[in-house]
């Protein structure tokens, strides 16, 4: 009988690894959702607008709309569009230990390439932390923001590299999370926020996520772009 005590520490260890995973999921809550899906085919402008969304440059250029359960902007040009959602301060999102986007691209600009100065994306997302504004690098307080993390869908880029743009340098950073040729994809991103914010900015504690925003830029570059979002899951510990 002494061949069963081996099966057994092995069922027991497979056990414990099974468990641990709904553990540490367990252990996570869902505090704020965006969730672009369930609305009719047609204009989005309205929709964001009543949610609170600034529409900012170019973005009623960039015709957002609803499209099979996602929200999808695009461009057959060079512009740059801004939704921006600035939260109350009783809405502040605290503790936010990750972000999971699921979105994708339908058409890349031809010609973005932020590893050669191209700072062009069909899609980014912006999370802002606390309300200290720092300066964007223009004169006279000009564009002066709170730190910002950056999430983006990039062709040409590095996989998991973190980027600094030509402005806001030192309160923003633009992560590539997704690389490649991946057009018409579904793309889940699982974007750590909490580490990635006291390891970029040299902070002891992540102030809560005062603002949202979603963007495209193609400035410099060919041929428009299009890209989708459809949820935004905030997730705290």
């Amino acid at each position: 009988m002494n061949w069963h005590f081996p099966n057994q520490r092995f069922l027991i260890g497979v056990l414990f690894l099974l468990c641990g995973v709904p553990f540490a999921v367990a252990d996570e809550k869902i505090v704020h959702v965006i969730d672009f899906s369930g609305n009719s085919n047609g204009s989005a402008v309205s929709w964001l607008k009543e949610r609170g969304f600034e529409l900012q440059l170019d973005a009623k250029k960039l015709n957002p709309r609803f499209e099979n359960d996602t929200l999808v902007i695009s461009t057959d040009g060079e512009m740059a569009g801004l939704f921006g959602l600035q939260l109350q301060q009783q809405n502040f999102i605290h503790n936010v230990k990750r972000v999971e986007i699921v979105w994708g691209v339908n058409k890349y600009p031809q010609g973005a390439n932020w590893n050669e100065g191209i700072n062009s994306v069909s899609i980014a997302v912006m999370l802002s932390f606390g309300t200290e504004k720092l300066s964007s690098g223009l004169p006279l307080g000009i564009y002066a923001a709170p730190y910002f993390l950056s999430p983006f869908i990039g062709k040409a880029e590095e996989m998991d590299r973190m980027y600094v743009g030509k402005l806001w340098k030192e309160g923003g950073r633009y992560f590539c999370v997704a690389s490649g040729e991946q057009s018409g994809a579904v793309i889940t991103t699982d974007f750590e926020v909490d580490e990635k914010f006291r390891a970029t900015f040299k902070h002891d504690k992540t102030p809560p996520i005062t603002g949202i925003a979603f963007q495209a830029n193609t400035k410099n570059t060919q041929g428009g772009a299009e890209a989708f979002i459809k949820k935004i899951t905030f997730l705290s510990r």
